[in-house]
């Protein structure tokens, strides 16, 4: 078992298959369909994605140099346009990483060389999300007052659910083979749970798909990654539906609170916000102790 499996616990599926040293012949594959070149030579390619970083904490999927490029590769499940400044932060990194590799210095009067860097998304969420560009200004404040901004990144959103048939699956076989995967395992886990669905999207993997021989090899690997992976969706899941219910929840209190500070009666509030009379009542006596 190499190094890599080691580590298995805090990889995800995607990582597994395509950044792996073993598996240099998939990642090329993958560059070169997303940017329409032709290379041919594993050996091209330099793995830098970062080890050892605690599983949902923004670790990148994927990462590595081939010619003058740095590309990020991140695969989600759910639609997040919070993309560019995560993979900003992390883009972040592995330019520290390259500076200190290369013994450039950065406070030189000497321009230093960096890599440019191609950030993709690989998107097979359920909400119908086609290919796009998320880009950082879109976070930025919007309005008369707001600021040209000195800083722009743009990640390329590619869709790659099966139904879509983007031109990427139809030239990387082995991306076309890991969507046609995923998809199968959430079919399954409609009428089983994900263990078993896993395993059944293994064994019912056409056996000419290049994956077929890797996932059965690693099936325990696979399993495990796959079942962390839905435990970690339906967490974020969780913690977005909580965060949004706690915004809710302190947005109301506001208008509550803002009412009673103009003495608008009770009774108009109650109408107004489609609360209780008790919920009113109890946060104008919070104000009342903090007055």
């Amino acid at each position: 078992m190499d190094n890599n499996v080691q580590n298995d616990n805090k990889a995800r599926l995607f990582e597994f298959i395509f950044g792996r040293e073993k598996n240099k012949k998939w990642t090329l594959s993958l560059y070169n369909a997303v940017n329409g070149t032709h290379y041919d030579n594993v050996d091209d390619i330099e793995i830098t994605t970062i080890e050892n970083v605690i599983y949902m904490s923004g670790k990148n999927d994927v990462s590595f140099l081939i010619n003058d490029d740095i590309s990020l590769y991140e695969h989600q499940s759910t639609y997040n346009p919070n993309m560019p400044v995560r993979q900003l932060m992390y883009l972040g990194k592995l330019y520290d990483k390259h500076i200190k590799k290369t013994n450039q210095n950065q406070y030189s009067s000497k321009q230093m060389v960096l890599p440019v860097p191609k950030l993709i998304t690989f998107y097979n969420g359920k909400d119908d999300h086609g290919d796009t560009v998320l880009k950082l200004s879109d976070s930025f404040p919007k309005g008369r007052d707001s600021k040209e901004s000195d800083v722009e990144v743009k990640v390329h959103m590619i869709n790659i659910r099966p139904q879509y048939k983007s031109s990427i699956l139809e030239n990387c076989k082995p991306l076309s083979e890991y969507s046609w995967f995923v998809e199968e395992i959430r079919k399954n886990n409609e009428t089983m749970e994900i263990g078993p669905a896993v395993d059944k999207a293994i064994d019912d993997m056409p056996t000419d798909y290049e994956l077929k021989e890797f996932l059965v090899i690693h099936k325990a690997e696979v399993r495990n990654m796959s079942i962390t992976e839905y435990n970690e969706e339906e967490t974020m899941k969780l913690f977005a539906a909580e965060y949004f219910a706690e915004g809710r929840e302190q947005t109301q209190r506001e208008n509550v609170a803002r009412m009673l500070e103009r003495h608008k009666p009770i009774e108009d509030i109650v109408a107004d916000l489609d609360v209780s009379v008790d919920y009113v009542k109890q946060i104008e006596a919070e104000m009342l102790v903090k007055a």
